[in-house]
């Protein structure tokens, strides 16, 4: 198992995880020491408003300087592939609810001489940051290399910048944006978690928000279940941490997992996020029709169409029209996508 997670057992309550101290580790061996206190007080998620919703505090054109504090990789070395997870500290000067993005801006110019777009990146942590102290923000982020048509590399701009970050390195990130994929204000909603690779970022931050924290102001007692889809086993991206949540609250937290290289579905297809989901699929079908269900979906597009697939089949069996259903889902504000 790889990914940023703790070294030490979490303590379980009924509704969070209090850490005196937490120790997180890599799989690279690296560790750092974390004091894990009871959250400063911010948002409260029972009773936003939306006018209170961070939005745009900074520009590109005018961005806040963070300063490095972490930067590991969290994926295995035979893992297809480099993703990192980093800690930026800004002393509490950048806002932000769980499943909004930030902007960073590269240095540099493109090559029209122009100062390079922002590139958003959906936040790991919590609103409380890893440290609980409300003081820095984390991303889950791949560096994209890539062969152009003709067989140069090509390397990613932003992503790049991003993972040869320094402890010390300043970091211009701009936002936070995004209303869409906020976490529902009904505590006992049914949250189901779609996400391949660094899509998992926002889910983390829900996550965490939910069971690793003890938030007085914010008590989830329903239910986050979680479909993870990844190439390779060593691509699992914070599974210990999630683990350890499921342990803790076995009553709350649902995982699965789709490893498209190292497994297969009972009919030998590649076991990809929709061959996974497409098990459950009686149990999905009476899910999606309750209110208090709502569907994040976050990662690469090619999944939406997967699950529309076997979700129409089943849809179908009963004389219902899915696509139908899906779009007043949508409507409802029950059906979030966020893919690229």
């Amino acid at each position: 198992m790889y990914g940023f997670v703790s070294a030490a057992p979490l303590t379980a309550n009924r509704h969070g995880a209090v850490l005196a101290e937490q120790r997180s580790s890599f799989s690279n061996g690296a560790s750092l020491r974390v004091a894990v206190r009871r959250p400063a007080a911010r948002i409260n998620m029972a009773t936003i408003d939306k006018s209170k919703i961070p939005l745009n505090v900074y520009r590109p054109k005018n961005p806040y300087t963070a300063k490095v504090l972490y930067n590991e990789r969290i994926v295995g070395e035979d893992a297809p592939g480099e993703t990192m997870h980093m800690i930026f500290n800004h002393d509490g000067n950048v806002p932000y609810l769980e499943g909004q993005s930030i902007g960073i801006v590269a240095p540099g110019t493109d090559k029209k001489g122009r100062p390079h777009k922002p590139r958003l990146y959906s936040i790991a942590s919590t609103q409380h940051g890893d440290f609980g102290d409300g003081k820095t923000v984390s991303l889950s982020v791949k560096r994209l290399v890539y062969q152009d048509a003709d067989g140069n590399e090509v390397k990613g701009v932003c992503s790049n910048h991003l993972c040869d970050l320094k402890a010390g390195d300043d970091v211009k990130i701009s936002g936070p944006v995004g209303v869409t994929m906020l976490m529902p204000t009904d505590p006992n909603a049914t949250l189901i978690m779609l996400a391949t690779g660094t899509g998992v970022a926002p889910f983390r931050a829900f996550m965490r928000r939910a069971f690793s924290e003890d938030n007085p102001d914010y008590k989830f007692t329903g239910t986050m279940w979680l479909f993870l889809g990844v190439p390779t086993a060593s691509t699992l991206l914070y599974q210990q941490e999630f683990e350890e949540m499921k342990a803790n609250f076995p009553e709350n937290v649902r995982l699965d997992y789709a490893i498209s290289r190292e497994q297969t579905d009972p009919d030998g297809n590649k076991m990809y996020l929709q061959n996974r989901m497409k098990e459950y699929e009686d149990e999905l079908y009476e899910l999606f029709q309750k209110d208090n269900t709502y569907v994040y979906m976050c990662g690469l597009k090619g999944m939406e169409s997967g699950i529309d697939g076997f979700m129409t089949s089943r849809f179908e069996r009963d004389g219902k029209d899915w696509i139908a259903y899906r779009k007043s889902m949508k409507k409802a504000k029950r059906w979030e996508v966020e893919t690229y």
